[in-house]
């Protein structure tokens, strides 16, 4: 019996763009490839491993043709737009169910602060979980198993009991592994706001 959902954010509520910001960043950037010095730091600054100065600096040293304002703009091109029916659905599942509603999201603080900046809706979405995990906050970031067991232990509950949605396979296979119960949604074809009829043999 489902008691607990955990919600990714990017893809799940909030559009993004993953194909075209990787395409974006090759452009500017001026590389045919990611190196993998580039994904570590990534990484780590989702992680909150390295402060934002420290993740600009990395890239004004490796980019020197960008400035740091274009260095952000090339990081934040991924972060699209928040569809209303979305948080509309949110907020009356909080209205009218017993379920524990938690959201864990692999971000950072150039992210969180666009949406910040950008998504009006911000502050409503925030405040209709009971739990809200961004993994540059908790040092943690999917799909490493120990933040799924910590998701678990802070909130004092089940895998059994819980329900993770994701839009990453990684993420999902992990969570399943740990015996939570999954949903892989696909953004190009499903929407959170089917839950209910979706995955309707859990509930």
């Amino acid at each position: 019996m489902i008691k607990n959902i955990v919600f990714d954010f990017g893809n799940i509520f909030l559009n993004l763009d993953l194909e075209g910001a990787f395409n974006n960043s090759l452009k500017i950037l001026k590389i045919k490839n990611i190196p993998e010095e580039m994904t570590a730091v990534n990484s780590l600054y989702e992680q909150g491993l390295i402060s934002t100065d420290e993740f600009i600096e990395f890239y004004s040293d490796n980019f020197t043709h960008l400035s740091p304002e274009e260095i952000i703009e090339v990081w934040n091109f991924m972060l699209k737009d928040f569809p209303l029916d979305r948080l509309d659905f949110l907020i009356n599942l909080k209205k009218t169910s017993n379920y524990k509603l938690i959201l864990l999201s692999n971000t950072n603080e150039l992210h969180i602060d666009w949406v910040k900046k950008n998504i009006t809706i911000y502050d409503s979405f925030k405040n209709s979980f009971d739990k809200f995990y961004l993994s540059h906050e908790i040092n943690l970031r999917k799909p490493n198993a120990d933040i799924f067991e910590f998701v678990l232990k802070d909130n004092k509950i089940k895998a059994e009991n819980t329900l993770f949605i994701d839009d990453n396979k990684d993420n999902i296979t992990t969570a399943a592994k740990l015996g939570y119960h999954v949903w892989n949604l696909n953004p190009s074809s499903e929407d959170i706001t089917t839950l209910f009829k979706t995955k309707k043999e859990l509930f």
